[in-house]
């Protein structure tokens, strides 16, 4: 088994807690690492018809089962659980007793702050990070991108394309199902390619609707059921202006380039060396991998994007206390002069705010260029204490 940096994340909230609930995405670990981390908890599958039946029908009595403890999985089935685990605890507060994991957002974590409020800590599980997976070397950038991180692909060494294929129409089946009544299925697919489309852009939740041959609310609903589903999430723009106009809209990103690929058609690593939207994927990837340096921590997302309506930009903002740290990302493994335009634009504006400052790129060589850190995209790692979320702080 791969370790995983969240791993160290949930032991030590184990010891602070009762509960702790594991969420993210089907197939990103959930249950692995949990059945991993506490071997001595009985496990339960509430996906088992008949766990979930006693779960629905009688929870006094499931819990009773279960009064040590236990493992509860895939627990947004049966939501009303909660509120009875509340009591349950609340009668013999054990550190680290329930483990629960879910794939959805919509529902369960409305449900876990109600419930089991100042009781559970919340830690979200994304797929593999790159260095828990490349860590003693790495394949071509583009091997990497087509690949993406999903744990079975690497865990069992399968074809991404067909395994991606599988997880695309097991979930257009299960989970949309469950989530909302989609009555074409068809027409949900065709919306979440042309969202792959558009990764690493501006949302722009009109043009998307008309080319989806939907209505405005209907894409906005149906974002909404990816973002729930840790498909997708928007990164939104920075809101200091610094006496400029700022674009307000925010950015999609899928959070796995392996889907994001299989979705707009690419079959082969090869494909992606000429990619029209190379770029895109690889800013996917990169913010993609600060997000998980801040998950794996159990960190809220502190990320941003800054642009102007002049044009200017920078591709990743973190706020850091009072700091800004501006992250630019190039896909090219040749930096050019206009590479560092964007980063000293912003240290303008930003002044004494503005922190270290990086640009991550597709080329295999740290170096520095006056104040400003250019990365290797096999080093991103090196990130994590400046935006708050080395593996080594406490």
């Amino acid at each position: 088994m791969i370790e995983r940096h969240a791993g160290r994340t949930i032991r030590s909230l184990a010891e602070g807690y009762p509960a702790i609930v594991i969420t993210g995405p089907r197939q990103s670990g959930k249950t692995t690492l949990a059945r991993a981390l506490f071997p001595d908890h009985p496990y339960v599958s509430l996906e088992d018809p008949d766990s979930r039946l006693l779960a629905t029908d009688d929870p006094r009595r499931f819990l009773d089962k279960h009064r040590k403890g236990a493992i509860l999985d895939e627990v947004q089935h049966c939501p009303e659980l909660l509120s009875y685990l509340q009591g349950v605890i609340d009668r013999e507060p054990a550190m680290g007793r329930f483990i629960l994991t879910g794939s959805q957002q919509l529902g369960l974590m409305s449900r876990v702050t109600q419930s089991l409020a100042g009781r559970v800590a919340l830690v979200q599980l994304l797929p593999f990070a790159a260095d828990e997976v490349y860590g003693g070397g790495s394949p071509s950038l583009d091997e990497a991108l087509h690949r993406g991180l999903y744990p079975p692909v690497h865990d069992r060494n399968l074809d991404p394309t067909v395994w991606y294929a599988g997880y695309a129409q097991t979930y257009l089946e299960r989970d949309v199902r469950q989530l909302v009544n989609i009555r074409d299925l068809n027409a949900f697919q065709g919306f979440v390619r042309l969202c792959a489309g558009r990764t690493g852009q501006l949302l722009n939740l009109s043009q998307l609707a008309v080319d989806a041959g939907i209505t405005h609310n209907t894409a906005r609903a149906w974002i909404s059921i990816l973002e729930a589903s840790y498909i997708v999430f928007l990164l939104r723009p920075h809101h200091d202006n610094f006496a400029k106009r700022l674009v307000k809209t925010p950015k999609l990103y899928f959070f796995d380039t392996g889907l994001a690929a299989w979705l707009m058609g690419v079959q082969t690593a090869r494909q992606l060396e000429t990619h029209p939207l190379r770029g895109a994927i690889f800013e996917t990837f990169v913010v993609s991998e600060m997000v998980k340096m801040r998950t794996n921590r159990a960190l809220p997302s502190n990320l941003f994007f800054w642009r102007d309506r002049e044009g200017h930009e920078v591709d990743v903002v973190a706020e850091v206390g009072a700091s800004l740290v501006p992250v630019e990302l190039k896909s090219g493994a040749t930096l050019s002069a206009e590479a560092w335009k964007g980063l000293d634009h912003f240290a303008r504006l930003a002044g004494n705010r503005v922190g270290p400052r990086f640009l991550v790129y597709g080329g295999s060589e740290r170096h520095a260029v006056r104040d400003i850190q250019a990365l290797s995209w096999t080093d991103l790692a090196a990130l994590g204490p400046a935006i708050g979320a080395g593996l080594d702080e406490p």
